[in-house]
């Protein structure tokens, strides 16, 4: 499939969204007012592809969060603001990227990212919900599609590739710039055009969609504040999303002011916030030691749900440190004193789980099935344990009852391989991992995998055409990502 130009303007609008000036250092960006000359948009389906082909292509380079707490947690807080936005219909999709620099970025097909490092710096909740509002502004207001006019066409696997290696360079200048010269080698020139306008409108838009979703429009021009007041202590490594979110002192005037026209209310945390984000602190700490001194000092301080969410965060490291005795001690208080808390009965069942007493972990993953019948992540976890006991027939029937959102993710792909290798059918087994490892943007092991499958004794006529289909169309991406 072709993009038409004004796909491609769109495609390299959104890719360039997030991407640093170091990056774009062969390109200087302008601001001059935009529109699509050619008055062709890309499709819905179009933008659907281009996205879904994005989001492997970002597998493949950085590191997308697959803890489904973590991803059930930042999908809903978008989901929450996506209902209460002008555009409630529009399909979006939230992830974190395991990174601890702070940024914040927008793809195509609604595919809105949050950096860990952006989400743990944050003091509030509503403060991450300001960052995301401003994103789903961006796109709402459809501001992504006043880009300059790219010249030439590209195939939507070239084009995610593309977009996917200039957003990898804001992690590595280099290769953001080596990818805008593939472009150019190719004969395809591009300039950003966003306005000035265009991120004030995303200000004030994302600011009613805080409101109306029932987070604090102050938190906005808070946030901006204390960024642009912490800029004077990094010297030259600012911030990703202070480069492409430039945090001005007139547009935190504007923000506060339009925040002041909003009654003033108490905006309490969720307690999901405060242990998404603890949970995120142990997981990307580089030194687990120094993080359990700062939680071991949180136990004394602030008010009784900090103090808890603390000895949650206590319990993780013990987990991580294979202290399973001391995790089991203090989760299983938690867990009595807060019954109606998934997280801790989680955690507690992931320590039996990691101590090799499966059964026990089996056991406790039922009990959270039967409290909380809808928690995706629950049900995951809850067939790695069927698979950890060589229960594969029972997985499958879970896997089968996942929610459609959950069965396009990498995670359910890489369950159903090993659900049916446990079955002993080598062959379907090959043929989702292939799924899986194209959902990830690795093509070449996709096609590796099919091959084996291809090769797996006893394949009816069925498996064989869907093989064969399969191949064919890995065949036909990875032609397409070489055409430029």
């Amino acid at each position: 499939m072709k993009l038409t130009p004004a796909a491609i303007t769109l495609a390299i609008s959104l890719a360039l969204y997030p991407s640093t000036q170091q990056a774009l250092e062969i390109s200087k960006i302008e601001l001059p007012d935009m529109g699509d000359s050619s008055g062709t948009l890309i499709t819905a389906e179009e933008e659907k592809e281009l996205g879904e082909a994005f989001f492997r292509s970002l597998h493949s380079q950085i590191n997308v969060s697959q803890d489904a707490e973590i991803q059930e947690y930042i999908q809903t807080i978008g989901q929450k603001l996506v209902a209460s936005s002008d555009a409630p219909s529009h399909p979006f999709h939230f992830f974190v990227v395991m990174e601890n620099d702070i940024n914040a970025f927008a793809g195509p097909g609604g595919y809105i990212g949050v950096n860990s490092g952006l989400l743990t710096i944050t003091e509030a909740e509503s403060e991450l919900a300001s960052v995301m509002a401003h994103e789903i502004a961006h796109i709402t207001q459809r501001h992504l599609y006043r880009a300059a006019e790219a010249q030439g066409r590209l195939s939507i696997p070239s084009m995610a590739a593309m977009l996917a290696a200039i957003l990898l360079g804001t992690q590595s200048p280099a290769l953001g710039q080596a990818a805008i010269l593939a472009i150019q080698a190719g004969g395809v020139q591009f300039q950003i055009n966003f306005t000035r306008e265009n991120e004030a409108e995303a200000d004030r838009v994302g600011m009613q969609n805080l409101a109306g979703s029932q987070f604090d429009p102050r938190s906005m021009p808070i946030f901006f504040e204390r960024l642009q007041q912490s800029t004077r202590y990094y010297g030259q490594a600012v911030p990703e999303f202070l480069r492409t979110h430039p945090v001005t002192t007139s547009r935190i005037s504007d923000s506060r002011g339009r925040a002041e026209t909003y009654p003033y209310k108490q905006y309490p945390d969720s307690l999901n916030y405060q242990l998404t984000k603890a949970k995120i602190q142990v997981i990307t700490s580089s030194n687990l030691a120094e993080t359990e001194k700062q939680f071991q000092a949180r136990l004394n301080q602030g008010t009784t749900e900090q103090r808890t969410v603390a000895r949650y965060a206590l319990g993780l490291i013990a987990i991580d440190s294979q202290r399973f005795k001391e995790a089991e001690n203090t989760l299983k208080e938690l867990v009595k004193t807060y019954p109606n808390q998934p997280q801790y009965a989680t955690a507690l069942a992931r320590n039996a789980s990691e101590a090799h007493d499966f059964q026990t972990a089996l056991s406790r993953y039922k009990l959270l099935m039967e409290q909380y019948p809808e928690n995706e992540a629950i049900k995951i976890e809850y067939i790695r344990s069927l698979l950890k006991v060589g229960d594969a027939l029972q997985a499958k029937s879970q896997l089968a009852a996942l929610s459609q959102q959950t069965q396009g993710t990498p995670i359910y792909w890489e369950l159903l391989a090993q659900t049916y290798s446990g079955l002993n059918q080598p062959a379907e087994s090959h043929r989702y991992l292939a799924e899986y490892y194209y959902a990830t943007g690795q093509n070449h092991d996709a096609i590796l995998q099919i091959k084996l499958a291809q090769q797996s004794k006893g394949l009816n006529y069925q498996l064989a055409a869907i093989l064969d289909e399969r191949l064919r169309f890995f065949f036909a991406q990875e032609e397409a990502r070489r055409q430029r």
